[in-house]
């Protein structure tokens, strides 16, 4: 098993890296938006590309900034920090940012997927840096708003002017990373581990492992409601007691009945089959067979991508959850915006 990293706080991660530099955050999207205000906040020079007609750049007119061109901010800035979708990235990358990405300059990415695989190859005489936090951007917000902060993590991939690292820090501590704890790591590991935890836990097994268990108790005869109950909604329950300590505290937190039942029935249900799916995942990943497969159902028109979302959409399961949710006012139930 690897070496524990180590953390950096704030006193190891001062401003002064960016002090008298300009950031420019290349779409005021999920991760842009946050990055753009918590920075400015800290006391950063912030500038923000997006275009003024679209949601995101009416969002960053709101949020007290003068959006501008892709190409005008990356003239302007020291730090080019791309938070558009990684699909996207390339494509803006070699049209409008490349051409103006001068030697002395430092390329940032909050999420390795496109450098590391090389869709995006920034020239040598510049600094290519990730600060990557372990947390959607609204939470990077929110957790910075109260005084707090999300965790970070931290790469260097190209250090062409020696200080590339503080840079790194200045950013990291600038978005409140440095309050609980900034984790340095390589392109390679944030992306792979990165891209594995979406695919086989956080997202696709758990959103796998929610739609088999709801069709197992609705065809065995059950409630709808009842399936949704008990393998979606309670699901947040037992995942904040996990957040907050840990197997352990969860365990401890309910009933001997389930903890037996968690103890011998689980590892029936994730097995040594799934492990191996898993390993198979994660090799797809290493060798880049997802970020080509992903390329090519981008440039194809995302039409299994969106096949595939749409039959998922129309689930017995998200059917369910929408009226019920309905019925729950106190959840503040939220959908995604329509096209």
């Amino acid at each position: 098993m690897a070496e524990p990293l180590k953390m950096v706080y704030e006193k190891d991660a001062p401003l002064d890296g960016l002090k008298g530099k300009t950031v420019a955050i290349i779409g005021f999207g999920s991760q842009g938006h946050a990055h753009a205000q918590n920075m400015r906040d800290s006391g950063l020079k912030v500038i923000v590309a997006n275009r003024r007609d679209s949601a995101n750049g009416r969002l960053a007119i709101e949020k007290g900034f003068d959006p501008t061109s892709v190409e005008d901010a990356v003239k302007a800035a020291d730090l080019v920090i791309l938070t558009l979708p990684d699909e996207v990235q390339p494509e803006v990358y070699e049209k409008s940012v490349a051409p103006f990405l001068k030697a002395g300059k430092t390329l940032g990415v909050t999420h390795g997927f496109n450098v590391h695989f090389k869709t995006i190859v920034p020239p040598a005489d510049v600094d290519v840096i990730l600060v990557a936090p372990k947390g959607p951007g609204h939470l990077v917000r929110s957790e910075f708003e109260k005084g707090g902060g999300v965790p970070c993590l931290l790469a260097v991939h190209q250090d062409a002017s020696g200080t590339a690292r503080a840079t790194g820090l200045a950013w990291a501590n600038g978005v409140g990373g440095a309050r609980s704890g900034i984790i340095e790591t390589t392109f390679k590991d944030e992306c792979e581990t990165d891209l594995f935890g979406e695919q086989a836990v956080l997202c696709g097994g758990l959103a796998s492992l929610i739609k088999a268990g709801f069709e197992t108790l609705t065809e065995a005869g059950y409630p709808p409601e009842m399936a949704y109950f008990e393998c979606v909604h309670e699901v947040k329950l037992i995942v904040d007691l996990i957040y907050q300590g840990g197997l352990d505290y969860m365990r401890y937190s309910i009933s001997n009945t389930a903890e037996y039942g968690d103890l011998t029935r689980g590892p029936r249900v994730v097995n040594a089959d799934t492990k191996a799916e898993m390993k198979k995942i994660l090799t797809e990943i290493q060798t880049g067979q997802f970020a080509r497969e992903f390329r090519e159902e981008y440039k194809g028109g995302m039409k299994n991508f969106k096949r595939l979302y749409e039959a998922d959409n129309s689930h017995p399961v998200e059917v369910t959850g929408r009226h019920l949710r309905k019925m729950m006012p106190w959840l503040k139930a939220k959908e995604p915006p329509k096209a």
